[in-house]
């Protein structure tokens, strides 16, 4: 059983982030939380700690600071980052959202409601959330959030 929902979370993360997601962010030692009532995965751990959680409205994998840092580790830059000005950093870090007037940079294919990594100018992770603009709107607009911050890795 562990082994076809390893295959699955693999699938899934690899359709959701790029190919090689899967085994960058669920290595063999992966545990899983399943749900009782459904039988559907709902958490995948490693070593006690979330690297992701299946948003069982979406099916699509919201993933925690760790899973983060694995994803950061593997894509090279920009990919799947939302760059913020080094000056709100500690905010961003202690988990509070961000601004479109405040991104200097960003992945240009990110779209609303895309999972995202937010980095400093000096690609040093802050944050995991979830993006409310596109990457356009993001470098266009001035005013509003462009990122719903999920986890800041100082939190």
């Amino acid at each position: 059983m562990e082994d076809r929902y390893l295959k699955t979370v693999r699938v899934l993360a690899d359709y959701q982030f790029g190919r090689g997601a899967g085994k960058a962010l669920f290595p063999e030692s992966c545990q899983f939380i399943v749900s009782r009532k459904t039988g559907k995965i709902r958490q995948i751990t490693d070593d006690g700690r979330r690297i992701a959680t299946i948003k069982p409205e979406s099916g699509w994998l919201s993933i925690s600071i760790e899973g983060a840092r694995r994803l950061k580790d593997l894509l090279p830059y920009p990919q799947l980052r939302v760059v913020v000005d080094s000056r709100v950093a500690e905010f961003i870090a202690a988990g509070k959202n961000v601004f479109a007037k405040h991104v200097v940079d960003v992945d240009s294919t990110i779209r609303a409601n895309d999972e995202v990594i937010v980095v400093d100018e000096s690609d040093i992770l802050l944050a995991t959330g979830k993006a409310v603009l596109s990457a356009f709107e993001m470098l266009e607009f001035q005013r509003g959030v462009a990122v719903d911050v999920r986890q800041g890795v100082r939190k």
